[in-house]
This record gives C-alpha cells, structure tokens and sequence, in this order.
C-alpha cells in the first residue's frame, strides 16, 4: 500500500471559514551575529474539524511557527510581522495578557518532550486541574472529576491512581498521554501537535496518533500536526505544508503531494524514510550537506547547495511560490520541479552512473512510511 492510499480524505466542514489565517508571517531572533530569519513570509488557513501537516527537517521553522501563531516568542529577543487572524481576530499585536486569554480554552500546544513539558515534582492531576481551575473557574472536587475523565478519555489506565502520580513514575507513552490530556482539559478549538511522538516506539507512536485523531473528531479542533515524517502526516492530515529555512517550498492536499510531488526537497523527505520492502543492510537515502545558515542565507534557492538537481540559476534567484498549472491549492518553489526535463535528464544521468539513490515513484512509496495502522 502506497503513502498517496493512506493519505487522509477531507473532512467535510459546512458552513464554515477558516479558524486561522496566517499571511505573510515572519519571525527573527536577535542573535551575536545578526538577526536568525526563522520564519519567512509563511500565508496558510485551517478550517475547524481539519488537520494541516508542517513537515521539514530540524531547523526548518515548523515549531518557531507553531509558537509564532500561539504567541510563545521571547519578548527580549523576537521580532514578528505579518498577520495572525484567529476566530476573525487579529492577533499580530498582541502580547501575553491578551494571549492568555486564548491559550487552553481557544489553542492549546502538545510539546514534543513530555518530561520537560510536565513539571516534575507535581502530581499529574495538580498540572490538569491548574488550568480547569484558572479558566473554568471549577471548584476542587469538580476540576478532579474532571481531570479523573480526562485521563480515562487518552486512555490510561486506573486513572484514580494516575492522578497521583508524578511524571517519573510513568512510561514515555503515558507522559505523553497526560501532556495530551493538558492540552484537551479546557477544550480548545485549535490544537499544535509538536513533533507528539518523539523519542516513542513505532507501536506507541500509532497509539498516540490514534488518539490525537479520535480525541480531534469528537472535539471538532482544527490541528497543525508539526513533524519531520512525511510517513506521520501521510493518513493524518487534509493538506501538508513543506517547510525548508523558514519558508514554505510546497503546499497541497495530501493526496495531490504524494501523487504529484515538485519540489525536489519533498522528494529527498519521502526517499529517506525507511521501507519495509528494502531487503536487510540497504542503504539508506540522506540528504547530503547542511541546513542553510539563517543569519546570511544563500542568494538563490536555499536547498540549492544539497539539491543534486541544481541549475546555475538556482544559486542566484530565490524561487517564489507558484501554482501548478493554475490550481492555488498546489503551491511549489522551484525552478526546475522534479518532472521538469532538466531535471528528468539530470536524474537519469545520476543514476546510471550510481550517484544518486532512486527515489519510489510518486504515489508509490513503500509500506515502511505507514504510521502503523
């Protein structure tokens, strides 16, 4: 079964707008060598019930976006432009009072370290009933029922006893149940999944995006599901978003992204994923070189010193956003799209001299990337 099988269908929403809109949003960190762009003039929307897939290595932006839109920037440090536009509310100029309004009832984060998330020396109950106390005023007994179903509801076992537990005495997989069971307690209407599977085995992570789906139908949140693994998003989400040095170098619906693919960074993500059908000691795809540095970025397209696709006017003029063959739901930036004839010449000749690992056709990938189900 290919990834373009599993990829997720939409979710029908009537009568609605987008939840979020973000437009040209960028965020820098003042830094000793100069001012680190790590998110350049990134536009998307979600709409209420649906999921948007982040993906991109280390370095990409995924998490300083996920944090730009939910306001978690050090003031000392970031600066912001752009617009954010939740509920119809912009929220460009807000700062933490304003926030926190919105932060557990309106969005809520999933943190991809659990144990550094989770304080560790308060009960787990303690950290759920924090905020049902603070933003919904409950009073002690309540706000314990409460937090007792929610750990029920991400499916832990003997929640009663849970409740008193401390973050040390659980698995990984639990730590990251109860970080879910936070995020959930005031119900948010837009959830940020961080990389929620970090650091957790192929059964649990199934487990946890699992959940993640059925607590996310049952709430009707719209998410952003932040990952490096196309595998992940392949069945979660209605539309992924590939990021590389702060920008976005292609967005479609999930579908059309695996059976049509552009960018050539895209393609380098799904050839690295593992495969089941690989016999024993293949060798793996990477993706040779760097990220590029933030501080002074390349002239030209960012991915073109690792691209082995790169044309001479790929290191001088930076790539925009365009559409494919007219369709706005299929954005791509790149000169020479891996279906181009330059490109097609370039990867038969790499090939046939056994200098470049062939990638699975679109649509076709193998059953390694499946996230388990």
């Amino acid at each position: 079964m290919s990834l373009a099988d599993t990829a997720a269908s939409p979710v029908p929403v009537p009568g609605t707008g987008p939840i979020l809109e973000v437009t040209d949003l960028s965020t820098s960190f003042a830094s000793p060598r100069g001012r680190v762009g790590a998110v350049n003039g990134v536009s998307l929307s979600l709409e209420r019930g649906r999921t948007l897939g982040i993906v991109g290595e280390s370095g990409s932006g995924k998490s300083v976006l996920s944090r730009s839109i939910m306001g978690l920037l050090p003031a000392s440090t970031a600066e912001r432009t752009g617009s954010i536009v939740f509920e119809g509310k912009e929220l460009s100029d807000w700062g933490d009072k304003e926030y926190r309004e919105l932060w557990g009832t309106e969005m809520a984060m999933i943190f991809q370290d659990p144990m550094t998330a989770l304080n560790p020396v308060m009960k787990i109950g303690k950290q759920i009933t924090e905020s049902l106390r603070f933003h919904l005023d409950m009073d002690r007994s309540t706000a314990k029922d409460t937090a007792v179903e929610l750990l029920r509801s991400v499916r832990i076992p003997e929640p009663e006893k849970r409740f008193s537990s401390y973050p040390h005495e659980m698995s990984g997989g639990m730590r990251q149940r109860v970080v879910i069971a936070v995020a959930l307690a005031c119900g948010p209407k837009l959830m940020f999944a961080d990389e929620p599977t970090t650091a957790l085995d192929v059964t649990v992570q199934a487990q946890v995006l699992d959940l993640l789906e059925e607590q996310q139908r049952e709430r009707f949140m719209a998410m952003i599901l932040v990952t490096h693994d196309l595998g992940v998003v392949a069945g979660r989400a209605q539309e992924i978003v590939v990021m590389y040095a702060g920008r976005i170098v292609e967005k479609a619906p999930t579908r059309t992204l695996f059976a049509d693919m552009k960018m050539p960074y895209t393609e380098a993500l799904l050839s690295a994923i593992p495969k089941l059908a690989d016999p024993p000691h293949t060798r793996l795809a990477a993706i040779g070189g760097r990220p590029p540095d933030l501080v002074n970025p390349p002239e030209g397209c960012p991915f073109a010193p690792r691209c082995p696709y790169v044309r001479e006017r790929c290191l001088t003029e930076l790539p925009a956003l365009t559409p494919v063959d007219g369709d706005d739901t299929h954005l791509f930036a790149c000169h020479y799209p891996v279906d181009s004839p330059e490109t097609i010449e370039i990867k038969d000749r790499l090939t046939a001299q056994g200098l470049l690992i062939s990638s699975p056709p679109p649509g076709s990938a193998s059953d390694g990337a499946q996230d388990g189900r």
